[in-house]
């Protein structure tokens, strides 16, 4: 059933990527998205657009891919040994968006489905996806306008679907060598198939057509927000542990490179400036150690103010 909806699928991806280009450009208001087509000889290939050193994102690019071929490779294989000697289809759109100011927040998200097949067994297939926010100088009203907005968009699919994949999202995006979340989280969901295709692939469309209204609303309060090079150095050495995850974490990231994909599409979401500074440790009471607050999972749609930064 599903595999008979793939091009479905493929349309809803192709036009998620249209207006998340639309709608960010018009945030931006200066700088526009500039397409690469592209062919893997494996199988497939895609339509990356990236914006660059515009007046809001400094580097941002919403990819669109569909790969597939006769047989999965090991490193897709090695935790799902039933998907052995299957042909695939895997197709989705991942977006990401570093700003130039740091008071606007950087984010991702993707929404993905793949399906994997083998003569005379039924069909493997599955949705995945998500989005989340990394501030590096965060308002509480922002994180919990972003948590609203991820959580209206699971309420329609049962009540506990916001609070499992908002801890699914706390859980995934967690550097274990730092002991901190990369930012305040969102939504993460992988593995998805219980309830049919038809509500699956709903549930996936919905998470995909609330990031803008997640997320624009937030570059719009802070683009215009006054810093200096004490804001941009902060940044910069924020943006460090960005990479840091995405290279040593990011299942995605490792699939895409182990499996020979197009490794300018993979490393799109890579910030185009990045620090590292040794043992840097923020002035106590300064708004860059008002951070430490946020990177702990908590409730965000709860009321209570989050506890002012402690050195003790």
């Amino acid at each position: 059933m599903a595999h008979e909806h793939l091009d479905d699928v493929k349309c809803y991806l192709l036009d998620l990527q249209e207006r998340l280009c639309e709608g960010l450009a018009r945030a931006d208001g200066q700088a526009g998205f500039k397409e690469d087509s592209w062919t893997r000889d494996a199988g497939g290939g895609g339509r990356s657009r990236v914006i660059e050193n515009g007046a809001v994102f400094e580097k941002g690019g919403v990819n669109y891919s569909h790969v597939y071929g006769a047989t999965l490779p090991p490193s897709a294989t090695a935790a799902r040994p039933e998907l052995a000697g299957r042909s695939f289809h895997a197709v989705g759109v991942s977006w990401v968006l570093h700003p130039h100011n740091p008071h606007v927040p950087t984010s991702h998200g993707n929404v993905r489905f793949f399906i994997a097949d083998k003569p005379g067994e039924a069909s493997v297939w599955w949705f995945g996806g998500g989005f989340d926010l990394t501030p590096f100088y965060p308002v509480l009203d922002d994180v919990r306008h972003w948590h609203r907005v991820a959580s209206a968009a699971c309420e329609p699919f049962g009540k506990d679907v916001y609070s499992r994949y908002k801890a699914w999202c706390d859980d995934y995006f967690y550097l274990k060598h730092r002991d901190e979340t990369r930012g305040v989280g969102g939504l993460f969901f992988d593995d998805v198939n219980e309830g049919g295709f038809d509500e699956c692939f709903a549930f996936q469309r919905a998470v995909g057509d609330s990031f803008l209204d997640a997320y624009l609303p937030i570059v719009e309060r802070r683009c215009e927000t006054p810093f200096g090079q004490r804001e941009r150095d902060f940044q910069l050495y924020r943006r460090g542990r960005y990479v840091e995850f995405n290279l040593v974490w990011d299942r995605g990231t490792l699939f895409g490179l182990q499996r020979g994909g197009r490794t300018e599409s993979i490393l799109m979401s890579m910030p185009p400036l990045a620090a590292w500074e040794y043992a840097y440790v923020p002035e106590a009471g300064s708004a860059e150690a008002r951070l430490e607050a946020f990177l702990t999972p908590r409730d965000w749609l709860d009321e209570t103010p989050v506890p002012p930064h402690s050195q003790e």
